[in-house]
């Protein structure tokens, strides 16, 4: 049996961290995947395979239901000793600008890709972690879907929603010993924050600085083990005290 773990948006940053987490930590074959790419997603393989783990690239778009369900059924077809027994539904997108310049593209591509990516995502998987009886499901979301942000209301809504799924989720499925929680990270170093003036915003953080992508891979691959057991519904904030 190979057991396995999928974490989405997993060629770079925090994805790329929590995939080589798993592959080295808890033994898993990571399947990274990925929607645009490549080059990342292979460099992500490569650093696995290095560090004597396995896994491979699937290219989808979570927000596409149909591309999903055939990259995955297509995936689970052609590994029948296969399990996934964890699920990171990590991958996001951001189109940030104040709520009355919003066009209903930036709005719903913010909301299709996090919310409908994770129904996507996890309703593929949900029956068959009900019939193993064990799985870890494990959500990105963020410090602006616990609060608000001003500037991402569409981010914001977006991930507040993913927080309303993983709570109502978790009590449908913790009889058969799987956990559903949600993970929320505040600044962090990546790609995505390059752009910000991080000397003066880490002023804002009680620790004084951005948390780094393998710290959050750290907290998510302790939801992935055994270990975390009895923790499910549950929101963690991972943001250095600026908002809890």
């Amino acid at each position: 049996m190979m057991r396995s773990a999928l974490v989405t948006g997993g060629s770079r940053g925090i994805g790329r961290a929590i995939c080589k987490k798993l592959a080295f930590e808890l033994g898993y074959h990571v399947l990274i995947n990925y929607q645009g790419n490549e080059a990342a997603a292979q460099e992500t393989l490569t650093m696995i395979e290095e560090g004597g783990g396995t896994g491979e690239i699937l290219k989808f778009d979570v927000g596409d239901s149909g591309a999903v369900h055939d990259v995955l059924a297509s995936w689970s077809a052609a590994h029948p000793d296969a399990v996934v027994e964890v699920i990171v539904n990590n991958a996001g997108i951001a189109r940030d600008g104040l709520f009355m310049w919003m066009t209903p593209e930036d709005w719903s591509t913010v909301l299709h890709t996090s919310l409908q990516g994770f129904y996507n995502v996890t309703n593929f998987f949900i029956q068959k972690l009900l019939r193993k009886r064990y799985g870890r499901i494990i959500n990105m979301v963020s410090v602006s879907g616990v609060k608000g942000t001003a500037g991402q209301v569409n981010y914001s809504a977006a991930k507040a929603g993913v927080i309303g799924a993983t709570k109502a989720l978790a009590q449908e499925v913790a009889k058969r010993n799987i956990t559903v929680n949600a993970v929320a990270p505040g600044f962090i170093r990546t790609e995505m924050t390059k752009e910000m003036d991080e000397k003066e915003l880490a002023k804002m953080i009680p620790v004084n600085r951005f948390g780094e992508a393998e710290e959050v891979a750290d907290l998510v691959c302790f939801l992935a083990s055994k270990k975390a057991s009895y923790i499910t519904g549950e929101v963690i904030n991972i943001n250095g005290g600026i908002y809890s």
